[in-house]
Formats: C-alpha cells, sequence, structure tokens
C-alpha cells in the first residue's frame, strides 16, 4: 500500500537525511512511486538532486587535500577531514565497465581507494607503498560506490589507511594501504 503524500514525504526526509548517496531511482523503488513523483517530492522540499546534495556535503566536509589536486581523486571527494578519514562516491559509467557483463573493472575500484587513502593524508608527498586488497563482490554498471577511508596508524613516515567500499551498504571492496608520507612533513 502506498502512503500517502505527506508521510511519503517524511519518510523521504529522513532516507536522504540517512543515505545522501541514493538516486531518485532508487527512492522510487523503495517507496513504490515514479522517479517524477519523487522528484516532485524533493522540489516541493527543497531537496537538490544527488549531484546538489553530494556537492553541499563536500562543500561543508572537505579540508584541503594536500597530497593530490582534487582532480587526481578517482570518484568525488565528499568528505575530507585529513589524517582521520574520507568519503568518496564513484558511480558506475559505461567506460568502468567490460562491455561484455555490464562488471565494473577492478582497477577502477582500487584507483578510487587508493587515491582517496593518499588524499586522507596531511602532507605533500604521499605514496603507497604497500596494500592489501580484498574484492568481495562485482560491481554493475550504474551502482555507486561509497568509499570510507579511515587513519588507523601513523608513524613518523607512514600512515595506515583502512578503505571500505559499499554499494546500498553491501560491501564491494576492501583494502589497508600502507602509505609512505615525505619527511619533510610532520
Amino acid at each position: 500500500m502506498r502512503l500517502p503524500k505527506k508521510e511519503r514525504q517524511k519518510q523521504l526526509q529522513l532516507f536522504l537525511e540517512a543515505e545522501p548517496f541514493l538516486t531518485d531511482e532508487e527512492m522510487a523503488r523503495r517507496f513504490g512511486v515514479s522517479i517524477q513523483t519523487i522528484r516532485l517530492d524533493r522540489m516541493e522540499l527543497g531537496i537538490p538532486e544527488l549531484r546538489g546534495r553530494i556537492k553541499q556535503m563536500a562543500q561543508k566536509n572537505l579540508d584541503r587535500v594536500r597530497s593530490l589536486s582534487l582532480e587526481e581523486v578517482i570518484g568525488q571527494v565528499v568528505e575530507l577531514n585529513l589524517d582521520h578519514s574520507g568519503i568518496s562516491v564513484l558511480e558506475i559509467r559505461e567506460e568502468h565497465v567490460f562491455a561484455r557483463n555490464q562488471i565494473a573493472r577492478g582497477h577502477h575500484l582500487f584507483a578510487q581507494a587508493n587515491s582517496l587513502a593518499v588524499a586522507v593524508v596531511d602532507a605533500e608527498l604521499v605514496l603507497t607503498a604497500t596494500a592489501s586488497i580484498r574484492f568481495v563482490r562485482p560491481v554493475r554498471l550504474g551502482e555507486k560506490c561509497v568509499a570510507k577511508a579511515l587513519v588507523t596508524r601513523q608513524t613518523p613516515h607512514r600512515t595506515q589507511v583502512d578503505v571500505q567500499t559499499v554499494v546500498e551498504n553491501e560491501t564491494v571492496f576492501q583494502g589497508v594501504f600502507d602509505v609512505y608520507r615525505s619527511k619533510e612533513d610532520k
């Protein structure tokens, strides 16, 4: 049974506060309504589309990346707390997948995680020394990969960053990155 409009809009707002990376299509499926209905609800509530929400989050939650230019980070960085944590989002498009099965090439998931691990370190020169990675399940065309990085250990010249990538709350990739930080920093 469909929810009344006011209740649906209230639930929509709560869902998007909890999971701001949900697409209109995902919300339409959850509520059993059309994508256009979700768009109209968002407009009435003053909630921007996905790109707008990502941009708002990035403006509020972004420290200045020192180790890379922001364009060099694979995916869109939406949160960055240097030497602590970061989040990036990568939507899997045609150029990321194998043509025959529409599954994302692994190097794109690795690149998203690796570049986020480097970006989260507060230093001018940061290089990946080692990485221990695990692909948990295939990622398909159209899925949105949310990578979350967390600094777990630091020494004077090394930082360990754990990265977990999820699609709709399901882990698809895990990595532990040991990155070298130049001696001039810290």
